[in-house]
């Protein structure tokens, strides 16, 4: 009878020192290439962990989250015709903008146009959206600026639809984060954003049509890893902002928004990847079991 009560007495004392043991574990100190990091469940509704979330910093082509759904909340018709600006196409190959690969003038389609801009993350794309949506670049922007404000994106404000770095042109990873699970509720954006490839319509200057490949999934075919999903994504790369990156992956029947922001390179041509190596590194991480989700600290 005794050993029973000693029995009764020990038990809790043993499964606390348990979880306090997986907690200490898990609140491991952990170094990223990144300067901001926000990391979200979308299945659960809540934030997992974050790293100077808050921090104001350029988004390079992370911008394009925001003219792809802005640009869907105004179309009536993806079939409609929406041809590429020559204006802008011109100025964006001056510039040695992100390009898709269409000419200036060519007749594509909104559908076309949306997945330029959202998978090889084409600059032609994002400002032939605005223009044929608004007028010009400027009039778009006042739109992307008013959804900001309309998600509550405090530390967000656009001066342009393809992310070109510039004076007041800039996010927060979590801003992006809560942008995306906002934008992940439109089916033709989630459709749009977890594509791996398209192929346009067919046009006088591509008559088989043109065929795109996202530069997440490109990226990621050069890695292997195992127990989880990167099944969407946005990336973008310039100057000041580094290498930035925006994704939705699976694990454990949960759905993550993982947003990395300023990973620094010093040849374009060959990046460090410093913004998959965290986004992975994160996901690697993500402990799940008995529907506890474990938090660790950065």
């Amino acid at each position: 009878m005794k050993k029973k009560n000693l029995l009764y007495i020990l038990l809790p004392i043993i499964l606390i020192v348990l979880i306090l043991a997986v907690r200490k574990q898990t609140k491991e100190v952990v170094e990223y290439n990144s300067k901001a990091v926000y990391v979200y469940n979308l299945t659960d509704d809540k934030e997992i962990t974050s790293y100077n979330e808050s921090e104001k910093l350029p988004m390079a082509s992370l911008t394009k989250i925001m003219t792809c759904l802005v640009s869907l909340e105004n179309i009536d018709d993806l079939a409609a015709f929406a041809p590429v600006d020559t204006e802008s196409y011109q100025r964006l190959v001056k510039e040695n903008a992100s390009m898709a690969g269409f000419f200036g003038g060519e007749t594509t389609t909104y559908r076309d146009l949306l997945y330029a801009a959202m998978l090889p993350s084409g600059g032609e794309a994002s400002d032939s959206l605005a223009i044929n949506i608004s007028g010009s670049t400027l009039e778009f922007v006042e739109l992307m600026n008013k959804k900001a404000q309309e998600l509550d994106l405090k530390n967000t404000h656009f001066q342009n639809v393809d992310g070109m770095d510039e004076p007041g042109h800039y996010s927060s990873a979590k801003d992006i984060a809560m942008l995306l699970k906002y934008a992940l509720e439109n089916d033709n954006f989630r459709s749009i954003f977890t594509k791996k490839e398209y192929v346009s319509t067919h046009t006088a200057d591509h008559p088989d049509g043109l065929y795109m490949k996202s530069t997440v999934f490109s990226r990621l075919s050069d890695y292997n890893y195992d127990g989880f999903e990167v099944i969407g994504g946005k990336s973008g790369t310039t100057d000041k902002a580094g290498l930035c990156w925006a994704t939705l992956s699976s694990k454990n029947a949960k759905e993550y928004i993982i947003v990395t922001l300023g990973a620094p390179y010093e040849d374009i041509d060959n990046p460090d990847d410093g913004q998959i190596k965290d986004t992975l590194n994160i996901l690697e991480r993500l402990w799940y079991a008995k529907g506890i989700n474990i938090r660790w600290k950065i």
